[in-house]
């Protein structure tokens, strides 16, 4: 009797989800192959709304389904995102969020703290650049996918958030922290002596554009002739406000191209007649994304010279979808490459000078740096100054086998 009802229950089951796979086929014009994939989801779906032991939503069904298929993509920076990681997310790149005040990067299945804002919880918790992140309340992130990892931290203010962090060379070691309201000023500059001026970018945001034109103005105010721009342990962010940072800085041409799977090509260039500055880049293994894409640009046209540490490695364009009921999909449609044709997606851009440096020595917003305790910025000045000497860039080969350490 048993065996006769279950079979009834498959057989209604594969009546109902055949009826319901005739219409959308119909109506996408799927072929059989396709339409017996798609039938497979739909008799899943109806034998698990009609039997499960308790009652279930079929948007919670649809929701769970979506964030299945982009975990099976493997990519660490496509996700689904449920309402409130949504609303999380777009209040994070508009430049104010509520959180501990970290950014994060994802490599190798992990999730790495590349960044941390000063004055925040993670600061005040002693939270540092490179500290890999194990859990966050208790749930370790191997269970999760790594870009909802970074999104979980974020929360209401007040609230608390614990996170299990291994610090190479310590034992692992649990902080308990409390979200605050983060409002991020991603551009400060500074003149370092009457010719040359000093710019961090420790982020891309919204408004990273304008701040950036706003800091270039003051500084030739007061007469800068060269400058030196510091993207150590910046993640990235924005891309447009990185390229209308780099229409300021790159040479008439190609800034970057960036090419979907299908071959569709979108090329930003730069209208710019010529290099304003000599500029010298500083760059770690924290600076990612829209970082190494300014980067690449200013190297490939030889508008920039880049000292430090070869960068992350993030050569990969995602977009983000408003879907139907406030939630969205973050998605990787396509990388981008350098005016050469260069992916640095997984390799990075290889400075010009290689200098090793602890991450400790260039905190990511200050600006009373000492060159005596920061190698990586000492050669930069000196670059800088030989090339304000010069009146140009300068990019002799025997000039850097003389001058490299």
């Amino acid at each position: 009797m048993k065996k006769k009802i279950f079979g009834g229950i498959i057989f209604v089951a594969l009546i109902s989800a055949a009826l319901t796979l005739g219409l959308v086929c119909l109506l996408l014009g799927l072929n059989s192959s396709n339409a017996l994939d798609l039938g497979r989801f739909f008799v899943a779906l109806r034998f698990i709304e009609g039997n499960y032991v308790q009652e279930v939503e079929r948007r919670q069904l649809i929701d769970g389904a979506i964030s299945g298929m982009v975990n099976s993509l493997g990519d660490p920076h496509s996700i689904y995102l449920a309402p409130q990681l949504y609303s999380q997310l777009r209040a994070e790149t508009s430049g104010a969020f509520g959180g501990i005040g970290v950014y994060m990067g994802f490599k190798n299945g992990g999730v790495q703290v590349m960044s941390v804002i000063p004055d925040s919880p993670g600061q005040k918790a002693g939270l540092m650049a490179g500290d890999e992140i194990l859990a966050v309340d208790g749930q370790p992130v191997e269970e999760i996918s790594p870009a909802e990892v970074a999104l979980k931290i974020r929360g209401e203010i007040g609230t608390p958030v614990e996170l299990l962090i291994h610090r190479e060379g310590a034992e692992d070691m649990t902080y308990n922290l409390t979200r605050e309201n983060i409002h991020v000023k991603t551009v400060a500059g500074k003149m370092i002596d009457d010719r040359l001026g000093y710019i961090k970018i420790s982020n891309f945001s919204e408004n990273t554009g304008d701040e950036f034109k706003s800091t270039l103005e003051e500084l030739q105010s007061a007469g800068m002739k060269g400058f030196i721009l510091d993207m150590r342990q910046n993640p990235g962010g924005v891309i447009t406000s990185c390229i209308e940072i780099a229409k300021e800085l790159v040479p008439a041409g190609t800034i970057a191209s960036v090419i979907k799977r299908d071959g569709d090509k979108e090329v930003y260039e730069s209208e710019l007649p010529a290099a304003k500055f000599p500029i010298v880049i500083l760059i770690d293994r924290n600076s990612a994304s829209a970082a190494e894409l300014l980067s690449g640009a200013l190297q490939d046209t030889k508008a920039a010279l880049v000292v430090g540490e070869t960068s992350y490695g993030k050569g990969s364009v995602q977009t983000l979808i408003p879907m139907a009921h406030e939630d969205g999909l973050k998605l990787t449609i396509a990388k981008y490459y350098t005016p050469s044709g260069k992916c640095i997606d997984g390799v990075g851009i290889t400075p010009d000078v290689e200098i090793k440096s602890p991450v400790s020595s260039h905190p990511m917003y200050d600006l009373n740096l000492d060159a005596e305790d920061d190698p990586q910025l000492a050669k930069a000045e000196e670059l800088l100054t030989h090339q304000v000497d010069a009146g140009k860039i300068l990019f002799d080969d025997n000039f850097w086998t003389n001058s490299a350490p």
